[in-house]
């Protein structure tokens, strides 16, 4: 008889019955969406690098007849960096040290690496009177210029002094979207805008 006198209404109640049965498979879909790790902001990576500028950006070490120069700071902040710009014994910043691929997970771990590439350049002894070296963000900001040079008298400890600080003379060029290494966990590097380094100094590894 109510189907008879009042089809609308039970139209209305048989509408209302089925999205209270769908709902709670929408909220269990909800509950169930995987989250995705996020960087961390690039204001707490520009934080960390004033933070070292005075105790080292870079730190020489004399060891085993050799120098070595370890980038374990800046390589920390690979997820947000596009590049390491560094000269020996000038101001030329014509080479690069090669930055990890970024994991978000980890955000700030150095790479797992028993060569050292990603840590370390290794030279003849008493080679780099000083370094200078910036940092590009993943943006294309270059970071101030930092000249560095060995301490003295300090054995075989890990140690840099600062001789000066430089800003850039120019902006650096823009790069294109697609070579943000944020983004480059998502997708593959197209190319890099920025110039070539030396062939003794490597890029930042493809993403497979």
């Amino acid at each position: 008889m109510l189907e008879r006198r009042h089809p609308l209404l039970v139209a209305l109640l048989s509408a209302g019955i089925l999205c209270l049965a769908a709902m709670p498979s929408r909220a269990q879909d909800a509950e169930e969406e995987e989250y995705k790790p996020q960087l961390p902001e690039v204001a707490i990576y520009k934080a960390m690098l004033d933070a070292n500028k005075q105790t080292g950006w870079i730190q020489f070490r004399d060891y085993d007849d050799r120098q070595l120069i370890y980038f374990t700071a800046l390589q920390t902040m690979h997820c947000r960096l596009s590049e390491i710009r560094y000269s020996i014994n000038s101001d030329a910043l014509d080479q690069r040290f090669p930055l990890a691929k970024c994991n978000p997970q980890l955000p700030f771990n150095l790479p797992g690496d028993e060569t050292a590439e990603y840590v370390y350049i290794s030279l003849p002894a008493k080679t780099a009177q000083t370094l200078t070296i910036q940092a590009v963000w993943d943006d294309g900001a270059g970071s101030e210029i930092v000249v560095y040079k060995p301490c003295d008298n300090v054995g075989d400890a890990t140690c840099a002094q600062i001789k000066t600080i430089k800003k850039p003379s120019k902006m650096l060029q823009q790069p294109k979207p697609a070579d943000s290494p944020v983004r480059s966990v998502q997708s593959p590097i197209p190319g890099k805008t920025f110039s070539e380094p030396k062939p003794s100094s490597a890029t930042r590894p493809a993403v497979e």
